[in-house]
Parts: C-alpha cells; structure tokens; sequence
C-alpha cells in the first residue's frame, strides 16, 4: 500500500505536538492537523465517497487546504485543486473535465464556485469552507464545520497502489482548455520526499513560509507535502506581499522559502529591506520561470545565500532537475537531473543532441504522470517511446548541467531567423530601471515575426520605449531589436506571480489588428 495521506499521520505520531501550520495568529499542531483530516475522510465516506471518486478543492493556503487535501486521500478519492482565482466558467471545465464528484470551496470565493457547482449537474456535493468560527449556513451546499464538528476522528486510510492516481493537476492551458495530468501516489509521495531530504532538508523544527499556492504543483509538492514528510512548519501566507513575507520571515524565524523569480524581485526592490531579519533563512529555492542571472547575483550579495534553481512540470510531479546545496551553482541553470530521472536535449528528427546544443528537453523516470485524464491522443502526443516532451527549448553543457533557453512555443522567427525572448529579457533585466520585462512575438507580413517588449519600471522611476529600445541596440545583434516596446505600470501575473506571457500576445495581436483598421 501507498497512500500519501499515510505521512500525515506518521508525522503526527512522531511529533504530535508540533507545529505544522501557522496562519497569522493561529497554530495547528501535527496531532489537530491529522485528526482534522480523519473527520474530513469521514465526511466524505458518509457521502459515498471513496476510492476512484474526484473531490475538487478552491482553498487559499490556509490549514484547510492540507487538512481537506489529506482527507480526500484518506478515502481513496483523487484530489483536483482549482485556481481559486477562477471564475465559474473556468471552475466549470475542471469540474466537468475530472467529473468530480464532491467540490470544497472556500467562503471568499463562494460565489463564483457556487455557480459553476450549479452548472455542472454531474457534481452532488458542494461544501463552504469558511473561518474556523464561521457557522452560518450557505445559501447552497453545507457548512464545513458543521460537517467537521459532527465527524469521528478515527479513520482506517483506504489502500491504494503506488500506481493509483492521488492528484488531477490541470496544466495551465497555454494551446487549447487545460488538461489534467495524473499524478500518482507515487509520483506524489517520492517527489515531495526527494525534496524533503535533498533539496530544501525539511525537518522537525524548520519553518517554511508557504506562499506559492497550493493548488499549484510548485506549492503542493516542495512545501505542503515535503514539510508533512519532513514534519516541518508551514507558516502561511494566502496571497504574496512583499513586506507581509518579509514580515513572516522574520517573525517566524523563517529557514525555507520557496518562490518564483518575480517574488525575488519585489523583495530586491523594497527599500525599506533592512528592517526585515532574515538571518534564520538557510535556503532559497526558485522555480516556475528562469531566475535572471541578475537577480541571483543581487540576492547573494545581500542575504549571503545562494538562491538554488530548478526545473519542472505539472506533469513531471513536478521536480525534474535542481542544483543540490554543495553543488556547483551556475548561474542560469536549471542544475541536473535529480535521482532516478533521466534528461536530454532532442532535436526535431527524434535524435538526441549533442551537448551545448539547442532542442527540446525530454524526460523520463519516476516522475513522470500516468497520462492525460481521458486524453489518450495527448497522452501519446506527450510521451513519445516513454520520453515526455515538455516543450522547453533548452541546451546541457559538458558537466551535465541543463539551461532552459525558451518555451518552444515561445521561439520567435523573424526572417528565418530563430529569436529566443529569454535571451533578451536577461538584458532587459540588467537595465537599471526595469522591474519586469516580457518579450513576445507578434505577426508580421514581411518577416513572419516582430519583436514586441513589455515592461515595467521599478518604483519612482521612468521609462520611455526609445530608451528601452537604445539599451538593446547597444547590447543586442540587429535581428533581435524589437519592432515595439510598450511600457506597463505592472505585467499581468498569475496566481504563482509567473508573467503571463499568453495574456501579453493576447494584447499584442489585439494591438496589432487595431493598427491595422
């Protein structure tokens, strides 16, 4: 048997005392956070619901994602976590695609969960998760702790197989609706295990501050389930602000952060960053995006730590390759493959590359999803003779280590010439007033493909496109000069902090036809 569920409770009998989340004021030990899962397995047994079921989740990174994440695994049930900034029509794709049977939403966004729930027939149950306080009945649905409150706390955790699926992860649907990948207990369980003992060393007594959302894969396996495994502390923070982090850091004596490059920046550029004690913090891990080489540098110069990089998918568990503490750090690489996953570059005809040459990067071990929820022709597209093939244009060097060059889908190709938006945000980023940059392609008749940069200034400063434009001419070779630079008070981000780069090429081609009428 294998059920991740079961560490929950291994912690909790190891360290039942513990602290295994924070959120602002309130604590929940390990003993409270496994008990309240048991009663949430129960709730959901009651119902009918068991193994080969989907439960949808909406929650925040509160104690109630874990305590109703581990709840659902307890049962058998497969968890499907949602955006919680999704409106209902999007809820609704998740909630039809993974036929889910149950849907947990939290209160704040109730009322965009309550339609969807409504508009999708084949969902029965739908719960209000609110504050621990809150009582009052929802106008649809049940009241969590009514449920809870009335649940017994012991539950016999249903048995499944390593091969089981424990986690639908929908992919952020960059080419078409998203598709839900389906990760095993496995997958799941030796991922966030990996992390726990090599990459960010959770143990009891380490605090980790958790605000990549956990309904993402990021959040989900190398902070929730690595600190379970790792019986660490979890302090909570729903949303990123920068002085709110930095604040939580130092209260909470923080020792592992985990965050996207764009959190990295903002915590560079606040000004009053000597206020904030982050003596206590022993490693930084980045991931999601390519970490500037700037930003690495900068951060290390004034933390003295040494910010460490990897790389992975939703359909890859999601870590595949990372830069280990006591390994060589090369700035701009997503390090290596971690244990028992292979990587290599593959060009278009199949063959594997050489190194420092550039294809797409291939994966294969025991990170790898079982599929595509009800896709099979995805799946085949995905994984080809047991390669999955992310996407990701990228290049090794002669040590092994890996570089992500560009998003293939991303390339831009002007004139026959092959640009990577990656290599001129990094210069973007060197300049001294630029906070954010994103670069992205936009049609044109003559060449195929323009050159568009958006950008944003850092705090109180000014930025005009001619001087964005006279930066690069110094520094780039003519092919790569954009056609266009708008400046932006802030890029469009998703819930990770990731840049949008799908919404930008949305507002360039609709820029485009508009200059065209």
């Amino acid at each position: 048997m294998l059920n991740l569920a079961h560490y929950l409770d291994v912690s909790a009998k190891a360290h039942p005392e513990n602290i295994a989340a924070i959120l602002d004021d309130r604590k929940m030990s390990y003993a409270e956070m496994a008990s309240a899962a048991r009663r949430v397995a129960n709730v959901l047994k009651a119902k009918g619901i068991g193994k080969g079921d989907k439960v949808a989740l909406m929650i925040p990174n509160t104690p109630h994602f874990p305590v109703i994440y581990y709840g659902i695994l307890h049962t058998g049930a497969t968890v499907v976590p949602v955006n919680v900034l999704y409106k209902h029509y999007e809820i609704e794709h998740y909630l039809r695609d993974s036929e889910a049977t149950a849907f947990f939403a939290f209160k704040m966004f109730e009322e965009e969960a309550r339609t969807a729930f409504q508009n999708v027939p084949g969902c029965k149950h739908f719960v209000v998760v609110g504050p621990m306080d809150w009582l009052d009945k929802p106008e649809v649905g049940e009241n969590f702790m009514h449920l809870l409150m009335a649940a017994d706390t012991e539950f016999d955790t249903v048995q499944t197989m390593p091969d089981d699926t424990a986690v639908l992860l929908y992919t952020s649907g960059t080419t078409g609706a998203p598709k839900a990948a389906e990760l095993t207990h496995f997958n799941m369980f030796f991922n966030a295990y990996y992390c726990a003992r090599e990459i960010t060393k959770a143990k009891p007594g380490d605090v980790a501050l958790v605000t990549l959302p956990l309904f993402h894969s990021f959040g989900q396996t190398c902070l929730m389930n690595a600190c379970i495994i790792g019986g660490a502390t979890m302090t909570m923070l729903p949303r990123f602000e920068t002085e709110k982090a930095m604040q939580i850091i130092a209260r909470d004596k923080v020792n592992l952060i985990a965050l996207v490059p764009t959190m990295y920046f903002f915590i560079l550029n606040t000004e009053n960053w000597k206020d904030y004690d982050f003596s206590s913090v022993r490693v930084a891990v980045s991931g999601g995006a390519a970490l500037p080489g700037d930003v690495h540098r900068r951060f290390q110069e004034r933390y003295g730590l040494c910010i460490l990089e990897g790389y992975g998918l939703s359909e890859t568990s999601p870590v595949a390759s990372f830069t280990l503490e006591g390994e060589e750090v090369r700035v701009g690489s997503i390090g290596k493959p971690i244990w028992g996953v292979e990587m290599a570059v593959m060009r278009d005809d199949g063959t594997l590359a050489e190194d420092e040459e550039v294809g797409e990067i291939v994966i294969r071990g025991h990170n790898i999803m079982k599929g595509y929820y009800n896709r099979p022709e995805a799946t085949r597209e995905a994984i080809v003779n047991g390669w999955f093939h992310s996407g990701d244009m990228g290049r090794r060097d002669k040590d092994g280590y890996y570089y992500i060059v560009d998003r293939k889908k991303d390339l831009i190709i002007r004139g026959g010439m092959n640009i990577y938006p990656r290599e001129i945000e990094e210069v973007l980023y060197q300049h001294p007033k630029v906070l954010e940059a994103a670069v992205v392609g936009i049609p044109d008749p003559s060449r195929g493909e323009e050159v568009k940069v958006y950008v944003s200034p850092k705090e109180g400063a000014k930025l005009t496109p001619d001087e964005i434009v006279a930066f690069l001419q110094e520094r780039m070779a003519k092919y790569k000069w954009p056609k266009v630079v708008e400046v932006m008070s802030e890029l469009p981000k998703g819930p990770t902090g990731k840049i949008l780069k799908r919404e930008l090429k949305e507002m360039a081609a609709k820029a485009a036809e508009e200059a065209e009428e």
